[in-house]
């Protein structure tokens, strides 16, 4: 059901990309828009990862530095049939962790020094399955498709909204005065509700795969409750110490939102409320 949910949410997050060039273009901006997500979508699945870990100044993890995080990920991925992933380390005293990567062949596992610092073993196993949860069920592509259409919708809106201040929509002609009037109520509502359209569908999105992976990651764990545990303190330290310079387009990939953010922007989060996400998983039954 989860998978049937997204692909819909994805396909909705295209038609009103495609729908938006249109409006703005008419076909000729509508053929524009599909072939923009397509380059897009072509950039996503090749180079994702390597732009993601360059933007947070990721560097490979060895074992030797980290043997319990080679450990856990090493019997996780051979009890769910799974390729090694590679793995990454960012130094901050942040504790958070992502996955990105275009398939479960091809995939990259980040930790933060922080992290390490925080997590017991259950707890840093939870967080790791979760992570490897992700990119099993292949969420890491779909979430980072899902956030690059949605920036691009956002941008055309933004184009409505120069249109706007540049005079769209008005006109010399008093016998055109009335198209030019529907022009401009229509770029009005571009302007504004395209971006707010395309920010809930990529929000829907995130928080169900989120769920997906607690989850997945709970029986990969053998146990929900050290993710449980893990997700209270990332909960606790991420808002004491948020992730500096982390960028709003890629925290849909964190465990935790690493952004510092108050009560009514959570309301608008890439991620689930953590207690909610504790409370399924310390009832679940495996």
């Amino acid at each position: 059901m989860n998978v049937l949910k997204t692909g819909f949410l994805l396909a909705l997050l295209t038609v009103l990309l495609v729908f938006l060039g249109h409006l703005i273009g008419g076909t000729q901006g509508a053929t524009i828009a599909l072939a923009f997500a397509l380059v897009l979508n072509f950039i996503t699945y090749w180079f994702s990862d390597k732009i993601v870990l360059a933007m947070y100044r990721a560097k490979p993890l060895g074992e030797s530095e980290a043997p319990q995080v080679y450990r856990v990920v090493r019997e996780i991925a051979s009890r769910s049939q799974m390729r090694m992933p590679k793995l990454y380390w960012i130094s901050t005293r942040t504790p958070n962790a992502f996955a990105t990567g275009r398939s479960p062949s091809h995939a990259a596992v980040a930790v933060t020094s922080g992290l390490l610092e925080l997590m017991g073993e259950e707890e840093l196993k939870g967080v790791l399955a979760h992570e490897l949860s992700h990119v099993k069920n292949r969420d890491t592509l779909v979430m980072t498709l899902a956030a690059a259409i949605a920036g691009a919708i956002m941008y055309l809106a933004r184009m409505a909204q120069w249109s706007l201040w540049f005079g769209g929509g008005r006109s010399r002609n008093s016998e055109n005065r009335g198209a030019g009037a529907l022009q401009l109520v229509v770029l009005v509502l571009i302007a504004i509700l395209a971006p707010l359209a395309a920010m809930l569908i990529q929000l829907a999105i995130s928080r169900t795969r989120e769920y997906g992976a607690d989850d997945t990651g709970a029986h990969l764990a053998g146990s929900p409750y050290g993710l449980a545990d893990a997700l209270e303190k990332l909960h606790t330290a991420s808002r004491e110490y948020p992730l500096p310079n982390a960028n709003p387009a890629t925290a849909h990939l964190f465990i935790v939102n690493p952004l510092s953010a108050g009560a009514i922007a959570r309301l608008f989060s890439t991620h689930p409320p953590v207690e909610e996400r504790v409370r399924r998983l310390r009832r679940m039954r495996l």
